[in-house]
């Protein structure tokens, strides 16, 4: 039935998420969701939401999150834009800012989402490669292109750039927007929202899904000066007016409130990683220096693709791309210590 497919459908190359099985007896270390799950005021607020209000549409700026959020930062909420994840935020910034004649240049190992928008939205680009440590080198960006967009750390190797290295790349590029897609910086990143005032040109995109929990519910966020906002605004407007509904918008503020939750949460699944990080190498794992809620490691010795397999037999559920340079790579969400545990034991009687 392709025939009734308009012309763009049959040059896609649709994005693969991460497995969600129906099992529930699965360690589930594939998707870098958060173990520990969200805030009990997040929780609560969303029950409190629940009410015959929900006839009603929610309000389309979503001000009350985007105050929060501006208040924390110490900026202005017309400097925040709100919507239905960061892959949405991702998906307007892609439409309305990283579209140009020239073109979008970002890491040859990356999150595979954003070829993906490039496809979808005709924009044409360009991979840099990692060096051979699978780094981001600044450096290699100092080149003409229409844009730039970087996750920082990068996904899946969950390397960090420091700020500087992020505000040296901005300054290097006064006419392009630089996009820095800080998923997982709650992790060990430094964000680049500080720089935002400095640089007109700086878009930070950010996320619910991974430090506060909140994957199920779909919230993410942009900050940048007002007219990068004002663009994602104009594209949202002509695609969905109401991005948010009610129960997101209350149990994100209420999230985003509840510093100590997320403190707390953040540094025990920080503590977990570099635990997980040591046993790794202790069983003769090349592991990357990770930022984010995952780490990114291979075995010198074993197929990463076998590794994978062998794990899943065992219902433990791990990420591998099979991309040619990282395809011994294992991507293993942090969860927790139990469930690391678990890995840990399978793995040892794997490459023994």
């Amino acid at each position: 039935m392709s025939r009734f497919w308009s012309p763009i459908v049959h040059r896609l190359t649709p994005y693969v998420p991460g497995e969600q099985p129906a099992r529930h007896d699965l360690v589930k270390l594939n998707t870098n969701e958060n173990p520990y799950g969200p805030s009990p005021r997040a929780l609560a607020a969303i029950s409190e939401a629940t009410t015959d209000a929900l006839r009603l549409y929610p309000d389309p700026t979503a001000l009350r999150l985007r105050t929060a959020i501006a208040e924390h930062h110490g900026i202005g909420p017309d400097q925040v834009f709100a919507g239905n994840g960061s892959d949405e935020v991702l998906a307007h910034t892609f439409q309305a800012l990283l579209k140009h004649d020239a073109p979008l240049l970002f890491p040859d190992v990356t999150y595979s989402f954003y070829p993906t928008y490039c496809r979808l939205y005709g924009v044409e680009f360009r991979e840099v490669p990692l060096d051979d440590a699978l780094r981001i080198r600044v450096a290699d960006y100092r080149r003409p292109c229409g844009a730039i967009i970087l996750p920082n750390p990068n996904a899946p190797t969950g390397i960090a750039l420091p700020r500087d290295e992020i505000e040296a790349l901005v300054a290097d590029h006064p006419d392009q927007v630089v996009a820095i897609d800080e998923a997982y910086v709650d992790f060990g990143g430094q964000s680049a929202v500080p720089l935002v005032d400095r640089y007109p040109n700086l878009l930070v995109i950010r996320t619910f899904s991974k430090s506060h929990g909140l994957a199920g519910l779909r919230v993410g966020f942009a900050i940048g000066q007002r007219p990068l906002i004002e663009a994602l605004e104009r594209v949202r407007d002509s695609f969905n007016s109401y991005p948010l509904d009610r129960l997101a918008i209350a149990g994100a503020v209420a999230a985003w409130d509840d510093r100590a939750w997320f403190e707390t949460q953040r540094d025990r699944i920080v503590a977990s990683r570099e635990r997980l990080a040591a046993s790794l190498r202790d069983l003769g794992f090349d592991v990357l220096p990770s930022a984010a809620n995952f780490l990114f490691a291979r075995h010198p010795a074993r197929s990463g693709a076998e590794l994978a397999a062998a794990l899943r037999d065992r219902a433990i559920l791990v990420r591998h791309f099979p991309k040619p340079r990282i395809r011994d790579h294992l991507r293993i969400s942090i969860g927790t210590d139990t469930e690391c545990d678990r890995l840990l034991a399978a793995l040892r009687d794997l490459v023994a």
